[in-house]
């Protein structure tokens, strides 16, 4: 794929484009706050396709997922979508991965052609993360890259310089590649490459090739992952629940080269698989993006372990202590991880159809959100029981962030992806927990 460069001009001929469903009212700005919790706004498809056709024009300068930061956060001035900058590109593996995810059930649910265009899209982003990292660190997946060229440069490095911008050659353009690779961009990647393995035949083989080329990299490094510089950015060690599910994925994608080794790491790590989430759960609160790593984990660990296994019942286990502490948080996110691996339920079901309807009542931007005095405090930016989904702060997934945050959010002209609400729609309309 050659890497587009979206500039300041091309996002505003696409959104000329798109001007209706970019302006909807339920994409722009949520009623008076007095009034929300009363304003019921159906999830539907209209919205999500809006929301696919933005992230295509806008989100997506490289490939991968980032945020576009606009002239201005005033609505009537004629740059109010006039992109200057692009943020939050540390995170662009992760998010590509769940957009895969979210397409690839969209797919799985109509299949649209719009969907398999974007699905596509994600992969090949998804592959670039892999390709850009040669020849200096061959196989590691990046965070992301930019060109050299680009305009966006000076932001993205204030932003990601701590993590390592290394230099290299995609496209037949000099770029650099951000490093410091986290676990939690593996995860989010490996999740989207086995629900496209799963949903999309025409995109199977690409699949299966990246997660081939990433776990034999994992494996070959001790589940360590090297920067350029010698340094190892994360390690998989100490987790055997986030390596058994990479395993499981590779099991899916490629038997014949990882079915042994996953029975065999399964019967060694099995036992002490739950000990990272049963102490995770002891804080509720902190690093809240915990649980979304661990539900997308299990997601593929429980789900693909054949029902005749008896560690099918260890790992259903994990997912109970992960489901006591999150069931309460209002999580549209993770209630359909949990339709998948538990089946139909009324309460629940409604529930999440709830929280997306509320979600659309929320601003894309990232406006400055406090509301410590409409909720009881328990502690400092920490409300007694979980805020209402209309009343919490703007963030770039909203299911990963703490619902107990009173405050939070930021610059304004900063607009987030809406993944938040895409991947849980297109999991609802394929699990038959939305009709439309």
């Amino acid at each position: 794929m050659r890497p587009r460069l979206l500039s300041p001009v091309i996002a505003a001929l696409a959104l000329a484009a798109c001007a209706p469903d970019i302006t909807s009212p339920t994409l722009k700005s949520p009623p008076p706050a007095a009034s929300l919790a009363a304003h019921f706004v159906p999830p539907t498809q209209s919205d999500a396709d809006a929301i696919s056709d933005i992230i295509r024009s806008r989100h997506m300068p490289y490939g991968t997922l980032a945020d576009p930061g606009f002239v201005t956060s005033d609505p009537t001035s004629p740059d109010y979508f006039t992109i200057v900058t692009y943020n939050r590109t540390g995170d662009g593996a992760i998010w590509t991965g769940h957009y895969l995810a979210a397409e690839s059930f969209r797919y799985a649910a109509t299949a649209d052609a719009g969907a398999l265009a974007n699905a596509t899209a994600a992969l090949d982003g998804i592959e670039s993360l892999v390709d850009v990292t040669s020849p200096a660190a061959p196989d590691v997946l990046a965070r992301s890259w930019v060109p050299q060229s680009s305009p966006y440069l000076p932001k993205i490095q204030t932003d990601e310089g701590h993590n390592g911008l290394y230099p290299s050659t995609y496209g037949g353009q000099a770029v650099y590649w951000i490093g410091n690779t986290t676990r939690d961009q593996y995860s989010g990647v490996f999740f989207g490459l086995s629900v496209a393995f799963e949903h999309v035949p025409a995109l199977r083989d690409r699949s299966a090739a990246l997660v081939t080329r990433m776990l034999d990299y994992l494996l070959a490094h001790g589940w360590n992952v090297v920067m350029p510089n010698g340094s190892v950015s994360t390690s998989f060690l100490g987790r055997p629940d986030q390596q058994l599910a990479l395993l499981q994925i590779g099991r899916q994608v490629n038997p014949a080269r990882y079915a042994v080794l996953y029975a065999s790491f399964r019967a060694a790590n099995a036992a002490t698989a739950g000990l990272p989430v049963a102490a995770e759960c002891q804080d509720p609160h902190g690093s809240y993006f915990k649980f979304n790593l661990d539900y997308i984990n299990l997601f593929s660990l429980l789900r693909l372990e054949e029902r005749t296994s008896p560690f099918r019942l260890e790992y259903a286990a994990i997912y109970r202590t992960l489901r006591q502490c999150t069931r309460s948080h209002k999580n549209a996110h993770f209630n359909m991880v949990d339709r998948a691996l538990r089946g139909p339920s009324n309460s629940r079901d409604a529930a999440t159809q709830r929280f997306l309807g509320q979600w659309l009542t929320r601003p894309r931007r990232a406006f400055f959100t406090d509301v410590s005095s409409k909720y009881a405090a328990c502690g400092e930016n920490r409300a007694c029981d979980p805020v209402p989904v209309y009343d919490r702060p703007n963030t770039d997934f909203l299911w990963q962030r703490s619902p107990f945050l009173l405050y939070g959010g930021g610059d304004s002209t900063v607009e987030t992806a809406a993944i938040d609400y895409l991947l849980p729609y297109w999991m609802g309309r394929y699990y038959g927990v939305l009709s439309s």
